[in-house]
């Protein structure tokens, strides 16, 4: 079977394919057909893996594959397959692992090639058209691979078979369970705090990412054995990064990364999954420290996501794109003369809390931020600063926007749901709680069949899920209600789980593979137990499990969040640091908290509290006294009496005695 000779791309749903529609080259989208072109033809495949806020890989776009030449090289030798790593996830972690096997240093784009079965036997990233930067050129690349190709290709086949089985066994292996230790994570987390940069932030050294997975050990290990050092971690990471011009100070809203060690000078796209670990690091941070400063971010945050963020239905897109108009940031930077331009006299005010700077190296306009000092005194004289930002503000709207990637992933989706109810019901704003419940009801309510679709745009759904839809479903739906109260979201946690055990778990019981068992198209099926920016699919299960057993107090469910925790920590063993949100979950499995709070929905005394004292570690179920019904149970199916107020803070199956006042649930609650 052979495809059309021409671009397929613009039929799909996802933005980054369809800006490659336009291409001299002959794209396909990874389907069965496509790779069963490959091997009718007998041609390799040249697999290209990308996303749309990819800087490096508009670079590629331009330079090779909007070039006819490149592209006849491309249409005469391969069969070229088009992947957005966003949409595709398994596949972009298949061939990542392999190139990382290689001995070769990964990122976007991705550039494989790969047997017509699909076995990967050499790659690299971003590859220039002409030779520079040391990296050999685009077309002398693909020459060589074909030269291998007709001249050597057992040898080829040969190392394609050794680095398949290596890759299988990296990402789909099964490994001796492993007890749950409560000392992995005081290990774990030593280690961490050993690689921080105590002056600057984050981990020692350039480029500088976030990293969720490790922020949130350090955060655990805070929580559960006291140590401040830990938070401190914590808390300055998040004071560099929010001072930093990896923050948008204009619009709100964090960069995906820095690429120096001061976190001044972004890439600029911004993802979703980052801004929603945000929310939710600054609304621990604000409770833990009281510092206004994580309110204000959040604040800003939300403001930016509803604003420019916010798609069909209500859910939320992707991500904005680095560029505009061709120049990475352009949108984002001002001049020292724009700002005066705007501002006017009120110009010498700005720049008393913010600085402009152009760092070696960056070519582009200055970039904003503040320094230490300035940051803490925008927090205190906020109020002066809002309406110089709203004009600036108003101003930049009329730019060239950068590309907004509209499609609605349901995993990042789920964890922004999830951060956006969280902190609505810390800061008391149930209009956020409101906005995480329409983009929910959205993405629940686009199942076809019981079954979530992994990525949609507009009409157009890409089915099936993967394991890390629910997963991250499932948790949004326990958070929505630990905000509302509605046990529709209990139930919608249940059946997400339900799914999740029909398509993804192992035919063993022990833990769940990322792709459905009814996907054809995948090579190898991954267990999803690798970090990546975010945590893992397998760590999202695992909370999802503990939480929802906490919930309902299913001990059967919670049994089985131990023995999948215990096989996943087995299979961490090797691997811990590319596994953070393994270890992370298994710290809640082995203590989950639970609060059960009953109290007077018309004056309440206890919830305001539980609500300002958020910990990951923790589920909130609240009845109203006098309620007979929907009643929460205690461990051991004991039922609280509902008849006057009082919470029960519970750690697995013990908990402490009941406490009746505001004071003593403070108390009991908060750690500073």
């Amino acid at each position: 079977m052979t495809l059309p000779a021409q671009n397929l791309l613009a039929e799909e749903a996802s933005p980054y394919l369809q800006q490659h529609s336009a291409n001299p080259v002959h794209w396909r989208a990874w389907s069965p057909a496509s790779l069963e072109e490959a091997r009718t033809l007998d041609r390799p495949i040249l697999l290209s893996v990308g996303y749309a806020a990819c800087h490096w890989c508009h670079v590629m776009a331009h330079e090779s594959f909007e070039n006819d030449g490149v592209a006849a090289v491309m249409n005469r030798l391969f069969v070229n397959i088009k992947v957005d790593r966003e949409e595709r996830p398994d596949i972009d972690q298949i061939y990542m692992a392999a190139l990382s096997s290689m001995g070769e240093q990964g990122g976007w784009p991705l550039t494989m090639f790969l047997t017509p079965e699909g076995k990967p036997f050499w790659g690299g990233t971003y590859f220039p058209r002409e030779a520079r930067y040391g990296r050999p050129g685009f077309i002398q690349v693909m020459e060589a691979v074909d030269k291998a190709w007709r001249e050597k290709r057992d040898s080829l086949h040969q190392s394609a078979d050794g680095l398949t089985s290596h890759v299988e066994a990296r990402l789909s292996g099964t490994h001796g369970k492993q007890s749950l230790d409560r000392g992995t994570l005081t290990d774990f987390a030593g280690r961490i705090d050993g690689m921080i940069d105590r002056e600057l932030g984050g981990l020692r050294g350039a480029p500088k990412f976030p990293n969720a997975p490790f922020m949130l050990t350090l955060w655990l290990s805070w929580l559960r054995d006291g140590n401040a050092a830990h938070r401190d971690d914590v808390l300055v990471s998040l004071e560099r990064i929010l001072a930093g011009g990896i923050y948008d100070h204009i619009g709100g809203g964090l960069s995906r990364y820095s690429t120096d060690a001061e976190w001044l000078v972004p890439h600029f796209e911004k993802m979703l999954y980052d801004n929603a670990e945000l929310i939710r690091f600054c609304n621990w941070a604000f409770s833990a420290s009281g510092n206004h400063l994580f309110r204000i971010r959040i604040e800003e945050t939300v403001d930016w996501l509803l604003r420019e963020m916010r798609v069909e239905g209500g859910a939320f897109a992707a991500s904005l794109d680095a560029d505009s108009d061709g120049e990475e940031g352009l949108f984002y930077t001002w001049s020292r003369e724009e700002i005066e331009a705007v501002l006017g006299d009120d110009s010498a005010l700005f720049f008393k809390y913010f600085t402009i700077s152009s760092p070696h190296g960056w070519e582009g306009k200055p970039i904003v931020h503040h320094s230490s000092a300035q940051q803490a005194q925008s927090v205190a004289d906020r109020e002066k600063l809002i309406p110089l930002k709203a004009r600036l503000l108003a101003v930049r709207e009329e730019r060239v926007r950068p590309g907004l990637d509209a499609k609605t992933l349901t995993d990042w989706n789920g964890l922004m749901i999830a951060a956006l109810a969280e902190a609505g019901r810390s800061l008391g704003r149930p209009d956020w709680i409101e906005a995480a419940a329409k983009a929910f009801a959205h993405i629940s309510g686009a199942s076809r069949y019981g079954r979530l679709p992994h990525s949609m745009l507009g009409a157009r759904k890409l089915f099936p899920a993967l394991s890390s839809d629910y997963a991250a479903m499932a948790n949004a739906g326990i958070s929505l209600f630990e905000a509302s109260g509605h046990w529709s979201y209990v139930d919608r946690a249940k059946q997400f789980i339900e799914q999740l055990d029909h398509w993804h778990a192992d035919e063993a019981g022990t833990g769940y593979y990322l792709t459905a068992w009814d996907s054809t198209d995948v090579p190898i099926r991954i267990r999803g137990d690798v970090d990546e920016a975010i945590s893992s699919a397998t760590s999202q299960i695992i909370a999802a499990l503990v939480r929802l057993a906490s919930v309902t107090g299913d001990l059967d469910l919670g049994g089985k969040a131990w023995k999948i925790a215990e096989h996943a920590a087995g299979r961490a063993t090797q691997q811990a640091y590319g596994q953070a949100g393994i270890v992370n979950a298994c710290a809640l499995a082995i203590e989950p908290l639970k609060l059960v709070i009953v109290d007077n929905p018309e004056d309440p005394k206890l919830v305001p509290v539980a609500n300002r004292c958020p910990d990951p570690r923790r589920v909130d179920i609240i009845a109203a006294i006098g309620s007979e019904t929907n009643r929460p149970s205690l461990p051991g199916g004991i039922l609280p009496p509902t008849d006057r107020p009082g919470a029960w803070l519970c750690t697995g199956q013990v908990c402490l005695p009941v406490v009746t006042s505001a004071e003593e649930l403070e108390r009991l609650l908060s750690r500073r």
